[in-house]
Protein backbone atom coordinates (compact mmCIF):
# COMPACT_ATOMS: atom_id res chain seq x y z
CA UNK A 1 0.00 0.00 0.00
CA UNK A 2 1.63 3.04 -0.90
CA UNK A 3 0.29 6.34 1.40
CA UNK A 4 1.51 10.22 0.52
CA UNK A 5 2.95 11.00 3.68
CA UNK A 6 3.70 14.28 5.03
CA UNK A 7 7.61 15.14 5.83
CA UNK A 8 6.71 15.51 9.62
CA UNK A 9 5.59 11.98 9.75
CA UNK A 10 7.83 10.22 7.48
CA UNK A 11 10.54 11.86 9.84
CA UNK A 12 8.80 10.85 13.19
CA UNK A 13 7.53 7.07 12.35
CA UNK A 14 10.06 6.24 10.00
CA UNK A 15 13.78 8.18 11.47
CA UNK A 16 16.30 5.49 9.96
CA UNK A 17 14.65 5.58 6.47
CA UNK A 18 14.69 9.53 6.31
CA UNK A 19 18.30 9.94 7.40
CA UNK A 20 19.04 7.20 4.82
CA UNK A 21 16.83 9.51 2.16
CA UNK A 22 18.48 12.74 3.22
CA UNK A 23 21.82 11.54 2.76
CA UNK A 24 20.83 10.54 -0.46
CA UNK A 25 19.18 13.74 -1.11
CA UNK A 26 15.55 11.84 -2.19
CA UNK A 27 12.57 13.02 -1.23
CA UNK A 28 9.55 10.77 -2.47
CA UNK A 29 6.13 8.51 -1.41
CA UNK A 30 6.96 5.39 1.04
CA UNK A 31 5.95 2.56 0.56
CA UNK A 32 4.37 1.23 3.15
CA UNK A 33 4.52 -2.64 3.71
CA UNK A 34 2.55 -3.80 6.97
CA UNK A 35 5.47 -6.60 7.85
CA UNK A 36 8.01 -3.85 7.26
CA UNK A 37 7.71 -0.64 8.91
CA UNK A 38 10.71 0.98 7.50
CA UNK A 39 9.00 -0.14 3.74
CA UNK A 40 10.67 1.69 0.71
CA UNK A 41 11.62 4.85 -0.36
CA UNK A 42 10.17 5.94 -4.50
CA UNK A 43 11.96 8.55 -5.22
CA UNK A 44 9.58 11.52 -6.96
CA UNK A 45 12.49 14.31 -7.14
CA UNK A 46 15.94 14.62 -6.27
CA UNK A 47 17.67 17.96 -4.42
CA UNK A 48 21.03 18.64 -6.51
CA UNK A 49 23.38 18.73 -3.53
CA UNK A 50 26.51 20.90 -3.91
CA UNK A 51 29.87 19.42 -4.95
CA UNK A 52 31.62 20.85 -1.53
CA UNK A 53 29.85 19.29 1.33
CA UNK A 54 30.15 20.21 5.21
CA UNK A 55 31.81 17.09 5.88
CA UNK A 56 34.60 18.36 3.53
CA UNK A 57 35.19 21.83 5.45
CA UNK A 58 34.59 19.92 8.48
CA UNK A 59 37.43 17.10 7.60
CA UNK A 60 39.72 19.98 6.48
CA UNK A 61 39.42 22.08 9.45
CA UNK A 62 39.08 19.34 12.06
CA UNK A 63 35.75 20.57 13.47
CA UNK A 64 32.66 18.30 13.81
CA UNK A 65 30.02 18.94 11.05
CA UNK A 66 27.63 20.47 13.44
CA UNK A 67 29.74 23.15 14.15
CA UNK A 68 30.72 24.12 10.67
CA UNK A 69 26.76 23.87 9.78
CA UNK A 70 25.83 26.33 12.88
CA UNK A 71 29.20 28.51 11.68
CA UNK A 72 27.58 28.69 8.09
CA UNK A 73 24.03 30.03 9.42
CA UNK A 74 26.21 32.61 11.74
CA UNK A 75 24.42 30.71 14.90
CA UNK A 76 25.81 32.40 18.09
CA UNK A 77 26.59 29.41 19.33
CA UNK A 78 30.26 29.72 17.78
CA UNK A 79 32.34 31.82 18.99
CA UNK A 80 33.73 34.88 15.84
CA UNK A 81 36.89 33.13 15.25
CA UNK A 82 35.90 30.01 14.23
CA UNK A 83 32.46 31.38 12.55
CA UNK A 84 35.45 33.18 10.27
CA UNK A 85 37.88 30.53 9.65
CA UNK A 86 34.65 28.54 8.85
CA UNK A 87 33.70 30.91 6.49
CA UNK A 88 37.07 31.63 4.98
CA UNK A 89 37.54 27.54 4.31
CA UNK A 90 33.89 27.43 2.76
CA UNK A 91 35.07 30.75 0.48
CA UNK A 92 38.36 28.90 -0.82
CA UNK A 93 37.03 25.39 -1.54
CA UNK A 94 33.94 26.53 -3.56
CA UNK A 95 30.98 26.11 -1.00
CA UNK A 96 27.74 26.97 -2.40
CA UNK A 97 24.64 26.30 0.31
CA UNK A 98 21.76 24.15 -1.31
CA UNK A 99 18.77 26.34 -1.21
CA UNK A 100 16.42 23.52 -1.36
CA UNK A 101 17.39 21.73 1.21
CA UNK A 102 18.09 24.07 3.87
CA UNK A 103 14.05 25.01 3.58
CA UNK A 104 13.61 21.33 3.93
CA UNK A 105 15.98 21.15 7.04
CA UNK A 106 14.54 24.33 9.02
CA UNK A 107 11.13 22.68 8.18
CA UNK A 108 11.99 19.66 9.99
CA UNK A 109 13.69 21.32 13.05
CA UNK A 110 10.71 23.60 13.06
CA UNK A 111 8.37 20.13 13.30
CA UNK A 112 10.29 18.01 15.55
CA UNK A 113 11.13 20.10 18.52
CA UNK A 114 7.44 20.19 19.55
CA UNK A 115 4.37 22.39 19.25
CA UNK A 116 5.40 24.05 22.51
CA UNK A 117 8.85 25.17 21.50
CA UNK A 118 7.73 27.40 18.81
CA UNK A 119 7.45 30.13 20.81
CA UNK A 120 7.88 34.06 20.75
CA UNK A 121 8.42 35.47 23.59
CA UNK A 122 6.53 39.16 23.77
CA UNK A 123 7.84 42.07 26.05
CA UNK A 124 8.04 45.74 26.67
CA UNK A 125 9.64 48.39 28.46
CA UNK A 126 5.81 49.36 29.89
CA UNK A 127 5.44 49.06 33.81
CA UNK A 128 2.98 46.37 33.35
CA UNK A 129 3.73 42.86 31.90
CA UNK A 130 0.66 43.48 29.18
CA UNK A 131 0.68 46.29 28.19
CA UNK A 132 -1.98 45.63 25.28
CA UNK A 133 -4.37 45.39 28.01
CA UNK A 134 -4.12 48.80 28.71
CA UNK A 135 -4.74 50.16 24.85
CA UNK A 136 -7.17 49.14 22.61
CA UNK A 137 -4.73 50.25 20.00
CA UNK A 138 -2.20 47.78 20.80
CA UNK A 139 -4.61 45.11 21.29
CA UNK A 140 -5.05 45.32 18.43
CA UNK A 141 -2.07 44.79 17.29
CA UNK A 142 -1.26 42.20 19.64
CA UNK A 143 -4.81 39.73 18.83
CA UNK A 144 -2.94 40.18 15.01
CA UNK A 145 0.37 38.75 16.06
CA UNK A 146 -1.45 36.22 17.81
CA UNK A 147 -3.41 35.15 14.83
CA UNK A 148 -0.77 35.20 12.16
CA UNK A 149 1.76 33.63 15.04
CA UNK A 150 -0.63 30.72 14.84
CA UNK A 151 -1.02 30.61 11.24
CA UNK A 152 2.83 30.28 11.04
CA UNK A 153 3.06 27.37 13.69
CA UNK A 154 3.86 30.01 16.56
CA UNK A 155 2.64 30.98 19.96
CA UNK A 156 3.12 34.17 21.93
CA UNK A 157 4.28 34.01 25.78
CA UNK A 158 4.45 37.46 27.65
CA UNK A 159 7.29 37.76 29.48
CA UNK A 160 8.17 40.36 31.69
CA UNK A 161 11.69 42.22 30.84
CA UNK A 162 10.67 44.80 33.35
CA UNK A 163 9.58 42.45 36.50
CA UNK A 164 10.58 43.28 40.21
CA UNK A 165 14.33 41.88 40.35
CA UNK A 166 14.63 40.60 36.86
CA UNK A 167 18.15 41.13 35.05
CA UNK A 168 19.07 40.91 31.60
CA UNK A 169 21.74 38.49 32.24
CA UNK A 170 18.51 36.48 34.58
CA UNK A 171 15.99 37.48 31.27
CA UNK A 172 18.47 35.85 28.95
CA UNK A 173 18.42 32.26 31.08
CA UNK A 174 14.80 32.15 31.19
CA UNK A 175 14.60 32.54 27.41
CA UNK A 176 17.21 30.07 27.06
CA UNK A 177 15.35 27.71 29.32
CA UNK A 178 12.31 27.53 27.42
CA UNK A 179 13.72 27.66 24.01
CA UNK A 180 12.74 30.87 22.81
CA UNK A 181 15.05 32.69 19.63
CA UNK A 182 12.66 35.33 18.71
CA UNK A 183 11.33 38.45 20.90
CA UNK A 184 8.47 40.87 19.73
CA UNK A 185 8.87 43.98 21.25
CA UNK A 186 6.46 46.25 22.34
CA UNK A 187 8.56 49.40 22.54
CA UNK A 188 9.09 51.63 25.49
CA UNK A 189 7.10 54.77 27.19
CA UNK A 190 10.83 56.34 26.68
CA UNK A 191 11.64 56.86 23.35
CA UNK A 192 15.46 56.99 24.15
CA UNK A 193 15.02 53.50 25.52
CA UNK A 194 17.90 51.12 24.46
CA UNK A 195 17.53 47.53 24.12
CA UNK A 196 20.22 45.46 26.92
CA UNK A 197 23.18 44.18 24.94
CA UNK A 198 22.72 41.30 26.73
CA UNK A 199 20.06 40.28 24.97
CA UNK A 200 21.69 40.21 21.94
CA UNK A 201 21.71 36.69 21.15
CA UNK A 202 17.83 36.57 19.78
CA UNK A 203 16.35 37.67 16.90
CA UNK A 204 14.31 40.98 17.72
CA UNK A 205 11.14 43.07 15.80
CA UNK A 206 9.91 45.69 17.79
CA UNK A 207 7.10 47.97 16.79
CA UNK A 208 7.13 51.85 16.64
CA UNK A 209 10.09 53.89 16.98
CA UNK A 210 10.55 54.25 20.96
CA UNK A 211 13.33 52.04 20.94
CA UNK A 212 16.99 54.11 20.00
CA UNK A 213 18.95 50.96 19.54
CA UNK A 214 18.81 49.96 15.91
CA UNK A 215 16.54 46.80 15.39
CA UNK A 216 14.20 45.29 12.93
CA UNK A 217 10.82 46.93 13.09
CA UNK A 218 7.40 47.74 12.13
CA UNK A 219 5.76 50.89 12.22
CA UNK A 220 3.12 53.32 10.56
CA UNK A 221 4.32 55.58 7.64
CA UNK A 222 3.83 58.59 9.81
CA UNK A 223 5.47 60.97 7.11
CA UNK A 224 3.46 59.99 3.98
CA UNK A 225 0.32 59.55 6.31
CA UNK A 226 0.11 63.38 7.18
CA UNK A 227 1.03 64.15 2.97
CA UNK A 228 -1.43 61.81 2.31
CA UNK A 229 -4.23 63.31 3.85
CA UNK A 230 -3.09 67.02 3.32
CA UNK A 231 -3.64 66.06 -0.12
CA UNK A 232 -7.53 64.76 0.23
CA UNK A 233 -8.24 68.07 2.02
CA UNK A 234 -6.73 70.12 -1.33
CA UNK A 235 -8.81 67.65 -3.55
CA UNK A 236 -11.74 68.38 -1.23
CA UNK A 237 -11.03 71.92 -1.59
CA UNK A 238 -9.64 73.48 1.34
CA UNK A 239 -6.65 76.09 0.89
CA UNK A 240 -5.66 76.31 4.11
CA UNK A 241 -4.28 73.43 6.35
CA UNK A 242 -3.55 74.45 9.89
CA UNK A 243 -1.53 71.75 11.90
CA UNK A 244 -1.87 70.94 15.61
CA UNK A 245 0.37 68.61 16.80
CA UNK A 246 1.26 66.69 19.89
CA UNK A 247 4.48 67.29 21.41
CA UNK A 248 4.92 63.59 22.90
CA UNK A 249 4.32 62.28 19.37
CA UNK A 250 5.98 64.18 17.50
CA UNK A 251 9.00 62.92 20.01
CA UNK A 252 8.03 59.96 19.04
CA UNK A 253 7.69 59.44 15.40
CA UNK A 254 11.33 61.65 15.18
CA UNK A 255 9.32 64.30 14.10
CA UNK A 256 8.39 63.49 10.35
CA UNK A 257 5.02 65.11 11.05
CA UNK A 258 6.57 68.61 10.64
CA UNK A 259 8.58 67.64 7.74
CA UNK A 260 6.07 66.07 5.91
CA UNK A 261 3.66 69.61 6.47
CA UNK A 262 6.02 71.99 5.82
CA UNK A 263 7.25 69.96 2.74
CA UNK A 264 3.46 69.85 1.49
CA UNK A 265 2.73 73.64 1.71
CA UNK A 266 5.96 74.44 -0.25
CA UNK A 267 5.80 71.72 -2.94
CA UNK A 268 2.04 71.97 -3.13
CA UNK A 269 1.09 75.65 -2.10
CA UNK A 270 4.60 77.38 -2.46
CA UNK A 271 4.28 78.64 0.61
CA UNK A 272 6.07 76.51 3.45
CA UNK A 273 5.45 79.43 5.66
CA UNK A 274 1.43 79.19 5.55
CA UNK A 275 1.01 79.42 9.34
CA UNK A 276 2.76 78.61 12.44
CA UNK A 277 2.26 75.05 13.69
CA UNK A 278 0.44 74.52 17.08
CA UNK A 279 2.36 72.57 19.06
CA UNK A 280 1.01 71.34 22.94
CA UNK A 281 1.11 68.55 24.92
CA UNK A 282 -2.63 68.90 25.55
CA UNK A 283 -5.83 70.61 23.51
CA UNK A 284 -6.41 74.07 25.86
CA UNK A 285 -9.28 76.49 24.56
CA UNK A 286 -6.62 79.78 25.22
CA UNK A 287 -4.09 78.62 22.96
CA UNK A 288 -6.41 77.05 20.27
CA UNK A 289 -8.58 80.04 20.08
CA UNK A 290 -5.79 82.59 19.60
CA UNK A 291 -4.17 80.24 17.29
CA UNK A 292 -6.87 80.26 15.04
CA UNK A 293 -8.47 83.74 15.23
CA UNK A 294 -4.98 84.75 14.19
CA UNK A 295 -4.22 82.11 11.59
CA UNK A 296 -7.65 81.62 10.32
CA UNK A 297 -7.37 77.72 8.67
CA UNK A 298 -10.02 76.68 6.64
CA UNK A 299 -9.17 72.93 8.29
CA UNK A 300 -7.47 71.45 11.05
CA UNK A 301 -4.99 68.26 10.84
CA UNK A 302 -5.27 67.36 14.66
CA UNK A 303 -2.20 64.47 15.24
CA UNK A 304 -3.20 63.79 18.72
CA UNK A 305 -5.46 61.18 20.85
CA UNK A 306 -8.19 60.67 19.65
CA UNK A 307 -10.06 62.13 23.61
CA UNK A 308 -8.00 65.45 22.53
CA UNK A 309 -9.56 65.91 18.70
CA UNK A 310 -12.97 65.50 20.42
CA UNK A 311 -12.18 68.34 22.90
CA UNK A 312 -10.49 70.52 20.14
CA UNK A 313 -13.88 70.18 18.37
CA UNK A 314 -16.00 70.70 21.64
CA UNK A 315 -13.71 73.99 22.21
CA UNK A 316 -14.42 75.03 18.64
CA UNK A 317 -18.62 74.87 18.82
CA UNK A 318 -18.38 76.29 22.27
CA UNK A 319 -17.18 79.05 20.76
CA UNK A 320 -19.76 79.71 18.34
CA UNK A 321 -16.96 78.19 15.37
CA UNK A 322 -18.99 75.02 13.39
CA UNK A 323 -17.36 72.27 12.58
CA UNK A 324 -17.33 71.64 9.52
CA UNK A 325 -19.21 74.52 8.29
CA UNK A 326 -17.15 77.08 9.53
CA UNK A 327 -13.49 74.69 9.82
CA UNK A 328 -12.88 71.23 9.04
CA UNK A 329 -10.99 69.14 11.20
CA UNK A 330 -9.51 65.77 9.93
CA UNK A 331 -7.70 63.82 12.99
CA UNK A 332 -4.52 61.79 12.45
CA UNK A 333 -4.21 59.07 15.01
CA UNK A 334 -4.29 55.54 16.24
CA UNK A 335 -8.14 54.69 16.51
CA UNK A 336 -11.35 56.70 15.37
CA UNK A 337 -13.48 53.94 15.64
CA UNK A 338 -16.42 54.74 17.76
CA UNK A 339 -16.11 58.33 17.04
CA UNK A 340 -17.51 61.13 13.83
CA UNK A 341 -14.00 62.59 12.90
CA UNK A 342 -12.85 62.42 9.55
CA UNK A 343 -9.48 61.26 9.46
CA UNK A 344 -6.45 58.55 9.04
CA UNK A 345 -6.31 55.91 11.36
CA UNK A 346 -3.33 53.07 11.91
CA UNK A 347 -3.61 49.74 10.49
CA UNK A 348 -3.14 47.54 13.48
CA UNK A 349 -4.20 44.21 11.65
CA UNK A 350 -0.95 44.60 9.35
CA UNK A 351 1.28 46.10 11.93
CA UNK A 352 0.86 42.90 14.13
CA UNK A 353 0.67 40.65 10.92
CA UNK A 354 4.18 42.08 9.56
CA UNK A 355 6.11 42.00 12.68
CA UNK A 356 5.47 38.36 13.22
CA UNK A 357 6.52 37.46 9.35
CA UNK A 358 9.71 39.61 9.89
CA UNK A 359 10.83 37.95 13.19
CA UNK A 360 10.06 34.43 11.62
CA UNK A 361 11.81 35.29 8.76
CA UNK A 362 14.85 36.49 10.93
CA UNK A 363 15.15 33.38 12.49
CA UNK A 364 14.90 31.23 9.23
CA UNK A 365 17.79 33.22 8.17
CA UNK A 366 19.48 32.50 11.66
CA UNK A 367 19.79 36.46 11.51
CA UNK A 368 20.13 37.19 15.25
CA UNK A 369 21.90 40.01 17.00
CA UNK A 370 21.41 43.90 17.02
CA UNK A 371 21.50 44.25 12.98
CA UNK A 372 24.10 46.24 11.60
CA UNK A 373 21.62 47.52 9.00
CA UNK A 374 17.75 46.82 10.77
CA UNK A 375 14.90 46.00 8.13
CA UNK A 376 11.91 48.86 8.94
CA UNK A 377 8.57 47.78 7.41
CA UNK A 378 6.05 50.78 6.98
CA UNK A 379 2.77 50.29 7.12
CA UNK A 380 0.09 52.86 6.17
CA UNK A 381 -2.87 54.42 7.30
CA UNK A 382 -6.52 53.88 6.51
CA UNK A 383 -8.79 56.78 5.71
CA UNK A 384 -12.07 56.88 7.71
CA UNK A 385 -14.84 58.80 6.63
CA UNK A 386 -16.53 60.85 9.10
CA UNK A 387 -18.40 64.05 9.41
CA UNK A 388 -15.97 66.30 10.40
CA UNK A 389 -15.20 67.89 6.64
CA UNK A 390 -17.28 69.19 4.12
CA UNK A 391 -17.76 66.55 1.52
CA UNK A 392 -15.82 64.29 -0.60
CA UNK A 393 -14.17 60.45 -0.62
CA UNK A 394 -10.96 59.19 -0.84
CA UNK A 395 -9.48 58.83 -4.49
Amino acid sequence: MTKDIGMRRIYQYYPKKMTRVLELGRVGELDVDSSNWFGRVIPSRTFDFEPMSVRKIAKTLELSPSTVSLALRSSPKISEETRDKVLKEATRLGYRPNAKLNELMSHLRLNSTGPNVACFGVVSFYDTLRPWERSKHLSYIYEAMQARGEALGYRLESLGLKAPGMTPARFRSVLDARGIQGLLCFGSPNVEEEFPNELDHYAVVTVGLSISTPLHRVTSHFFNDLYRTLDKLHRIGYRRPGLLLNEYEEGRTAHVYPSAYLGWCEHVLGNPLLMPILRTSEVSAERTLEWFRSNRPDVIVCVHHRREVEKLQKILQSNGISVPRDVGIAAVTQLLEGTELSGMQQNQRLMGEWAVELLASRIMNQNFGIPDNPRIELVESEWIEGTTLLSGKWN
